[in-house]
């Protein structure tokens, strides 16, 4: 199974991760618009996130407009501008400054049809986490603000500071053991500043079966069906990742630490 997603530029929109691909629940892919440029689509079957990374747009959803949307000139200047879209809609999404915007497009199966919407800067949730040596600041774009309003979907950023781990201690969610862990898959796609730096994605399971680290450089991908999943970012590089997640079993994210680590942890 493939896990690790190298960058591939390409101009317009591309798959990186297709959902029901080697995926059963989430997918992402990345759209660039140059100025004027535009681009449409349907959503099908799955319920869609577009997060605006860089630039400024306006969105189309079925006979719905929004107009103007995104305030960052990239994702580590300001918190982020989303568009929800629910399934079995038509979008169309056109650049409105006259410069070339960048967009990630989340995607996750859907059951039930809900109304779009926009999750404007001041209405992203941010939270700072850990302690010394992994601490982070975590912006909740669609979490809890999303129940009765998405089907599955759950999107995020994380900011990982120079020289810090993430999404750490080391965490799963690949089973549904009701009150202890919630299934749901996760995708990360990665920026790094300055460009010329790095991170390292772990990721492992109990047993080991699964036992695999990758170099992050800017605008790579990883797909993370199963397992633990921390992230380090390389001393002096900031390394940001957005998250999209889906599972069978609701939208609260019941993490599984990985006991043995915190258990024997020097704090």
């Amino acid at each position: 199974m493939e896990y690790f997603y190298p960058y591939k530029e390409q101009k317009g929109y591309r798959d990186i991760i297709k959902a029901k691909d080697m995926m059963k629940y989430v997918g992402a892919g990345l759209l660039t618009l140059d100025a004027n440029e535009s681009y449409s689509s349907k959503s099908g079957e799955m319920e869609i996130v577009l997060v605006i990374l860089s630039g400024k747009v306006c969105v189309q959803v079925d006979d719905i407009s929004f107009e103007n949307l995104g305030e960052r000139k990239d994702v580590f200047s300001g918190r982020a501008t989303a568009v929800y879209i629910p399934k079995d809609s038509s979008y169309k999404v056109v650049e409105a400054q006259g410069s070339q915007v960048e967009i990630a497009v989340l995607s996750s199966t859907a059951e039930r049809k809900f109304m779009p919407f926009v999750i404007k800067p001041d209405e992203v949730m941010v939270n700072h986490r850990g302690m010394p040596g992994y601490r982070r600041e975590v912006h909740d774009i669609i979490v809890e603000n999303g129940e009765g309003k998405v089907d599955k979907i759950i999107v995020g950023e994380t900011f990982s500071y120079p020289g810090e781990w993430s999404s750490y201690p080391s965490h799963k969610h690949d089973k549904f053991e009701p009150s202890y862990e919630t299934e749901m898959e996760e995708i990360y796609l990665f920026k790094v500043k300055p460009r010329e730096g790095f991170g390292v994605q772990v990721m492992y399971n109990d047993d080991y079966s699964l036992r695999n680290a990758y170099i992050i450089k800017d605008n790579d991908a990883v797909a993370i069906p199963e397992g633990y999943h921390p992230v380090a970012a390389a001393p002096g590089f900031k390394l940001y990742y957005l998250w999209v997640m889906a599972g069978s079993s609701g939208r609260k994210l019941t993490p599984r630490d990985d006991s043995k680590l915190v258990s024997n942890m020097l704090l």
